[in-house]
């Protein structure tokens, strides 16, 4: 098999001081040998495009990098992307040797309201970032709408019927779930024109609410049968096995979210202690027992999996390189992927967060311990497990009327 010397790639040009340092990081990353070359020799061909063209790392703003990317892909098959450099360019940025990234400014109107109802929800409504990034997303098709009608909302010339033709043509096609974030959304982006003097009237009422019956779903826990088959399809000789079993003891045993998993860093366990500290929703911080079989998991994937030498303070490493952070896309997928190799049918994350409630329910806990385990901030948000506690209910059921035998 064909192992490339990296000391063997040669730079010129002005990157050439920072090869070392790049040689270093992708092997510490773990990319390797014949992945490492490849991206150093496009970080070398960068350089010496530099240097023909007499230009210095501070001038490697982005419409440079468009022009090397457009040449490199005239006469290059592979690592001509954008996506292929970005990792060299965030490597120099972070040493500041070439010009950071600008935030877009926005330029169409349509851009400049959008940012001020941004702004609007972190500064009045005081939201995350990843919920107003959430809110600009749902907001688009009503924008899109707008301007395809000509409609000027800082002219004051959006309308209740403007709204209620926007809606109509929107919600058909739209699940009831999608149907209640287009309409909440709208609601508030109503709201934020009304308040920015953009319309001389309160249109948020002009949005009907969405039929939801509360509590009219039904939890959709794993039997103990397929809970077992779940388990059963990690290989645990592996690197990715020991991780993704410590993965699902936390969703399955602690009832942690998937974000929550996803944000679990080496430094929230106490290992003498025995405890966790888990960040949750809201900014919401517990600190909460480790149990023998999760803490055992968890010690197997440290010592024997994690990928080592690495400084990345999240728990839970991708298993090739670049080594980083699970994100919780990838923690949901494990659980996926583990449901169908265990032949138990489509299983995401969240649902051995369900499992685990209706165990602890079924077991005998109350409504205010099942709330308590799931670190919900009020006991109704827990009540939609009571449908779920077979041994309870069971209690109430009805004996089935007896028919007299016919003379």
């Amino acid at each position: 098999m064909y192992d490339p010397d990296l000391s063997k790639v040669r730079f010129t040009g002005p990157l050439a001081e920072f090869a070392p340092g790049w040689r270093e990081m992708l092997i510490a990353q773990g990319y390797v040998s014949c992945s490492a070359a490849n991206k150093l020799q496009l970080a070398a061909h960068l350089s010496r495009w530099l240097h023909a063209r007499d230009l210095g790392a501070g001038e490697l703003t982005p419409p440079v990098i468009n022009d090397f990317l457009a040449e490199r892909r005239a006469t290059y098959t592979n690592q001509k992307s954008l996506e292929a450099l970005e990792p060299f360019l965030d490597y120099l940025r972070s040493l500041e040797a070439i010009p950071g990234l600008e935030p877009a400014v926005p330029v169409t109107a349509q851009e400049v309201l959008l940012a001020e109802y941004q702004n609007y929800l972190l500064v009045r409504r005081g939201l995350s970032t990843p919920v107003i990034a959430a809110y600009g997303h749902w907001i688009t098709p009503f924008l899109d709408y707008l301007q395809g009608l000509g409609c000027r909302v800082q002219d004051d010339e959006v309308t209740g019927e403007t709204v209620a033709g926007y809606l109509t043509s929107r919600l058909a096609g739209l699940s009831r779930k999608s149907a209640k974030m287009t309409t909440s959304v709208l609601r508030s982006f109503l709201g934020f024109i009304h308040a920015a003097g953009y319309s001389t009237a309160s249109l948020a009422a002009a949005v009907p609410p969405i039929v939801s019956w509360r509590q009219s779903g039904l939890p959709q826990p794993l039997g103990q049968d397929e809970t077992a088959a779940l388990l059963s399809a990690v290989d645990r000789n592996t690197t990715a096995g020991m991780r993704d079993y410590a993965v699902v003891l936390l969703l399955l045993r602690m009832a942690l979210r998937c974000q929550e998993v996803a944000d679990l860093q080496l430094r929230d366990v106490d290992w003498v202690s025995g405890a966790v500290v888990v960040h949750g929703k809201g900014g919401r911080i517990d600190t909460l027992p480790l149990p023998v079989d999760v803490g055992t998991a968890l010690a197997d994937y440290l010592q024997h999996a994690r990928p080592p030498k690495i400084k990345a303070k999240e728990m839970f490493i991708r298993v090739r390189a670049p080594f980083r952070g699970l994100t919780p896309t990838s923690v949901t997928y494990i659980v996926a992927r583990l449901a169908e190799t265990a032949g138990i049918g489509t299983v995401y994350g969240h649902r051995l967060r369900h499992t685990a409630a209706s165990k602890v329910l079924n077991a005998g806990a109350s409504m205010e311990e099942v709330a308590q385990f799931l670190r919900h901030a009020s006991t109704e948000t827990s009540m939609i497990y009571a449908k779920t506690d077979m041994t309870r209910l069971a209690g109430l059921a009805r004996p089935w009327p007896q028919m007299e035998a016919l003379p």
